[in-house]
């Protein structure tokens, strides 16, 4: 009944308010058209291309991680952190915040192409929506072509059933993305395997070191810590390494 007595003054304020709607004249609820048709010669329709539009914005995170440089910026940063035995210092959202604007840094002129070839004639309404997305994907292709390796090509081309491809232009999207991804994960995890060799070797220097002053109980990384810092900051950590990646995409 206590339920029942809170929800009368709801159902009242409805009643009053349905004169306003329309609904006590007996008028029919009016909704907006909503049209799907595709005309004959001509592009989509406004929905079909909103649609089209929030598709494209909620595929943007994976399209990030697919076809660009972020993979392997993001896995080496997270490596360093490990390496130097820091747990949340630099925190996750910087370290994404680095390596997406390093992203758009590499991608840059990819993107400039894609905007001049394919997004600008496509506003113009001088190429279709198939043209602009077949023009857009070319400077993608070149940038993944240019790092992919031969193995990982291979392999998916394999596992594919690919064969009647005579040179780099004819392997097909499906193949060239999964097989560049592979590439990115492996590049990213031999530059990580470089930068944890001088902090390990700092810390078993360290450990030798307590161990033979009879400190079992001190932890190591505890004294490693500040020196690892100390030579990171000495010899410009970032810039050699932010260096040494951009320099690795062959711009």
């Amino acid at each position: 009944m206590k339920i029942l007595f809170k929800i009368l003054p709801l159902i009242a304020l409805i009643v009053l308010m349905l004169p306003a709607f329309g609904l006590a004249a007996n008028e029919p609820i009016s909704l907006p058209e909503m049209s799907l048709k595709v005309a004959e010669g001509e592009g989509f329709s406004t929905t079909i291309k909103i649609v089209i539009m929030l598709t494209v914005l909620t595929l943007l995170p994976a399209i990030i991680l697919m076809m660009t440089s972020f993979t392997r910026f993001v896995i080496v940063f997270s490596l360093l952190r490990h390496a130097m035995g820091l747990q949340q210092t630099p925190p996750n959202q910087v370290l994404l915040g680095i390596a997406l604007f390093m992203t758009f840094f590499i991608m840059s002129p990819v993107l400039t192409e894609v905007y001049n070839d394919a997004v600008v004639p496509y506003l113009d309404e001088e190429v279709s929506e198939q043209q602009a997305f077949e023009k857009g994907i070319v400077p993608f292709r070149k940038f993944m072509l240019s790092q992919v390796s031969d193995s990982s090509l291979e392999l998916f081309m394999d596992m594919g059933d690919v064969k009647d491809v005579e040179d780099y232009e004819g392997v097909p999207t499906s193949v060239l993305i999964p097989a560049f991804i592979t590439s990115e994960l492996k590049n990213a995890f031999q530059v990580g395997f470089v930068i944890f060799i001088p902090f390990l070797i700092i810390d078993m220097v360290v450990a030798s070191i307590l161990m033979s002053m009879g400190m079992f109980m001190l932890p190591p990384v505890m004294i490693s810590l500040p020196f690892k810092l100390m030579i990171f900051v000495l010899v410009d950590g970032w810039g050699l390494l932010i260096g040494s990646m951009v320099e690795s995409f062959h711009l």
